[in-house]
């Protein structure tokens, strides 16, 4: 059977991703040549050649650029891979842009509009050019169907086809990755050969689990962790055998020992769009498996027949319906933290994220229409940080202050320890209050941006923060005070790092910003989606942060989990729908 479902989604990616038709091609007429031209993409100028004949456009190469590997480049639904095919097979520069990528695709086509001006073509006439598309209603069958194509649902996909099951995985973007390709491409694990290599011997994944659980507290499932801690470690190895390069392993934070998390290529630091060296190996292992992917479709239902999950339904931009019939469905299509009215119950009412903006809660809520268990969590991953100059993201240690100009932790911790508890305390911004003798490179350059502020008084700063001026006077005074004594009586600061704020004093407005999202779907250890009694809703499965319930606290306790988890939880997903009849 999975041969005749290959040929069946070949069709229909070939119809809403290539074979496209020209409803109206205007007479062209171009100056022959190859010209050259470029446009800003995501992280930098995209080059790229055209030529032209005097009625055509041949070719489009793009010779540079920088962009996200596993976004802009690196797959064969990628914008560098298909758009400038698609501008010649179509002559027209009204192609979609690809979903998930649409700034490197918007990118390629304003370069490609600059060559066609140089070559005296008219560009609003080709931009006018409608490319038309033969999709349509589509309904296949199979024995799996995953939703989403993330870590959790590339691996979900690959064990239940290895198990021997035919799987068909529906995607919401033109692109595979989700969150994963967005993120630093960092996994966590205890005892790697990467820790001995940099001095961090007899680490196990007790110890692992222990701290985790510090973090987490009462809101862990010890069992679900453990399943996590226990083999993390071999999930790294399977994720290594299908091409998965790991250079290196750093700190969770420069105050937590020992290091854990590690950097795939490329990676390290507090960096993001490394994540490709994750989902793209993650990719190419599923491709082997002889399964495909239908892209572009938004899953909004969740199909049952007496009472066990029977497939699921989805949409298409043109508003065409994919149905797929299944024996089980394994829901892994993110978080939610493009959702405000999930978001809202963290208090925090303007907030930045990086996550796709396809992440808002689809899978929750198409779960819970069908019985599913949801559990509303105390926390996300959270980082207040200057849009600026960076100041919040790197491990700077000088005073934080909440909205109301009021210290409220230890500045020398995780980041996302401190973030949690400015959300916590409700605090809609923060200030790193900064004088001249702040050691931080990041901090250094902020202080000589006009939008940082600054004054000669806490009371005069405060004024310009929009705080009240003796609340934050006395803040400084009572900081600088124990800087001097050299300890921290309210949050046991290590003294080395508590350094006082004097002389002119600047305030480094940092906002909030969300990324992975924590509960979602409830569920068990194997992966099975648990109705509001506790019990398994049959054929329905869940892994990847659209169901981390029991993994995490009210704070992100460290890089690399969220991925880790969503890899094994995707796995054991994977396995055990292959099983069911």
């Amino acid at each position: 059977m999975k041969k005749g479902i290959i040929l069946s989604l070949s069709a229909f990616m070939a119809l809403s991703l290539g074979a496209c038709s020209n409803t109206q091609t205007p007479a062209a007429s171009y100056t022959a040549g190859t010209y050259s031209a470029t446009a800003r993409g995501m992280n930098g100028d995209v080059e790229v050649e055209v030529t032209f004949s005097e009625n055509a456009i041949d070719s489009v190469v793009v010779k540079n650029h920088s962009e996200t590997y596993g976004v802009g480049y690196g797959l064969d639904t990628s914008p560098i891979e298909i758009l400038p095919n698609k501008i010649v097979e179509t002559q027209s520069l009204g192609v979609d842009t690809v979903t998930g990528a649409t700034i490197t695709s918007n990118a390629i086509l304003n370069a490609v509009s600059d060559a066609v001006e140089q070559a005296g073509g008219d560009v609003e006439a080709l931009k006018a050019v409608e490319v038309a598309s033969d999709e349509q209603d589509l309904t296949l069958d199979t024995d799996v169907v995953v939703v989403g194509a993330g870590a959790a649902g590339l691996s979900a996909a690959i064990e239940a086809s290895n198990a021997g099951a035919d799987v068909v995985v529906l995607e919401k973007q033109g692109i595979i990755g989700g969150s994963t390709t967005l993120s630093g491409g960092k996994l966590l694990a205890a005892g790697t050969k990467y820790q001995e290599a940099q001095g961090f011997s007899g680490d196990t994944p007790d110890a692992l689990f222990d701290y985790l659980k510090s973090v987490g507290g009462d809101w862990i499932d010890d069992e679900k962790l453990h399943e996590f801690t226990d083999n993390a470690l071999e999930d790294v190895n399977w994720l290594e055998d299908m091409g998965v390069q790991i250079i290196n392993v750093e700190p969770i934070h420069s105050s937590i020992t020992p290091w854990r998390v590690m950097n795939t290529l490329g990676g390290g630091g507090q960096t993001s769009g490394h994540g490709g060296q994750i989902s793209v190996p993650l990719y190419n292992t599923f491709k082997e498996t002889g399964s495909e992917i239908v892209y572009n479709v938004s899953v909004n239902e969740i199909l049952m027949n007496e009472g066990k999950a029977s497939g699921v339904v989805g949409t298409t931009p043109e508003g065409h319906t994919v149905t797929v019939n299944a024996k089980a469905v394994i829901i892994a299509t993110g978080g939610y933290a493009q959702n405000r009215e999930m978001m809202a119950h963290l208090g925090i009412e303007n907030y930045n994220t990086s996550v796709p903006k396809g992440n808002v809660g689809d899978g929750v809520k198409m779960a819970e229409a069908v019985g599913a268990q949801v559990f509303e969590a105390p926390g996300a991953q959270a980082v207040y940080v200057s849009n600026t100059s960076g100041v919040g993201i790197n491990e700077e240690s000088g005073l934080i202050v909440n909205d109301c100009g009021v210290r409220v932790v230890d500045e020398w911790t995780y980041q996302s320890h401190v973030a949690t508890a400015l959300v916590n305390d409700g605090s809609q911004k923060a200030w790193y209050i900064a004088s001249a003798n702040d050691p931080y490179p990041t901090v250094q350059y902020a202080m000589t941006l006009d939008s940082t502020l600054k004054a000669e008084t806490p009371e005069e700063l405060a004024e310009l923060m929009g705080v009240d001026p003796q609340t934050f006077a006395d803040q400084v005074a009572r900081y600088n005070e124990m800087c001097a004594n050299g300890v921290d009586t309210e949050f046991n600061k290590s003294a080395e790092y508590m350094i006082p704020v004097e002389g002119t004093l600047y305030a480094i407005e940092l906002s909030p910003a969300f990324t992975v999202t924590f509960g979602g779907l409830v569920t068990d250890l194997d992966s099975r989606v648990l109705d509001n009694d506790n019990n398994p809703i049959p054929g329905l499965y869940a892994a990847g942060e659209v169901a981390f319930t029991g993994l995490f606290g009210d704070e992100y306790p460290s890089c690399g989990l969220a991925i880790g988890s969503a890899v094994r939880f995707g796995r054991i997903a994977g396995t055990n729908a292959a099983q069911e009849q």
